[in-house]
């Protein structure tokens, strides 16, 4: 399928308009899957011509997509992952798991970005980075391009690994879904339960009969603060 190829105007535009020169493309993988973490990377590309055939990473075959992903961690000027695991997810919810994935991205970047380009409308960030959220940037972009095709195939290695780790995770076929729901997922699921890796506060346990008991939810701040009566001004 003809697709349009990602490009520098953004970048070009942020530096016109604010004085930024290092600029990073920062995109996730991993948010809507039932196991496993969120994974962030941050991407400094600077306005080089990308390799042929860069694209959103979820328009590429698999074989493609990683082929394409090493030759891009040659190219790019920089670039880190961050991750936020499944009960850091359930701790926070996945708004601030996120956040604390690209904060991780891109502090470990050998050098602090000027601005971020974030891919999607809501900025997840805030402050203290100076952002511009491009929806569909990972199509766009270049840089975010480069950090979704990245952040899939190092994100799919690691769920690839943990299956490998222990005959307990087999059935889940992570290796294929990479955590996210499949029939074969599912149907481990049903059989076996949650393992350590699944986000327990997620509704996908309130169709597991056997095993709804196991899920979790998280309070909130405001829910935390009702239930202490500090909404009252108690001091306890």
């Amino acid at each position: 399928m003809p697709y349009e190829a990602p490009t520098h105007t953004v970048e070009r535009s942020i530096r016109a308009t604010t004085g930024a020169r290092i600029i990073a493309g920062v995109d996730e993988v991993g948010r809507g899957a039932w196991a496993g973490p969120v994974t962030v990377c941050a991407a400094v590309t600077g306005l080089r011509r990308p390799p042929d055939g860069l694209t959103d990473s979820k328009l590429l075959a698999p074989r493609r997509r990683t082929e394409l992903a090493a030759e891009l961690e040659r190219w790019v000027s920089a670039h880190a992952l961050g991750h936020a695991g499944p009960e850091e997810i359930d701790e926070l919810g996945m708004t601030a798991a996120l956040r604390l994935a690209a904060v991780r991205a891109l502090e470990a970047l050998p050098v602090r970005p000027d601005a971020v380009i974030l891919d999607g409308k809501h900025d997840y960030l805030g402050d203290p980075w100076q952002v511009r959220t491009v929806i569909k940037g990972d199509r766009s972009c270049v840089a975010v391009a480069a950090a979704s095709v990245i952040a899939k195939v190092r994100r799919d290695a690691m769920m690839t690994e943990l299956e490998a780790q222990s005959d307990t995770y087999a059935p889940f076929g992570f290796s294929a879904n990479a955590g996210y729901p499949s029939p074969v997922h599912k149907a481990a699921l049903a059989e076996w339960g949650p393992t350590p890796h699944h986000r327990m506060t997620w509704a996908f346990l309130d169709a597991l009969p056997r095993w709804r008991h196991l899920r979790k939810y998280r309070v909130s701040p405001e829910a935390a603060e009702l239930e202490s009566g500090g909404q009252l001004g108690f001091d306890f």
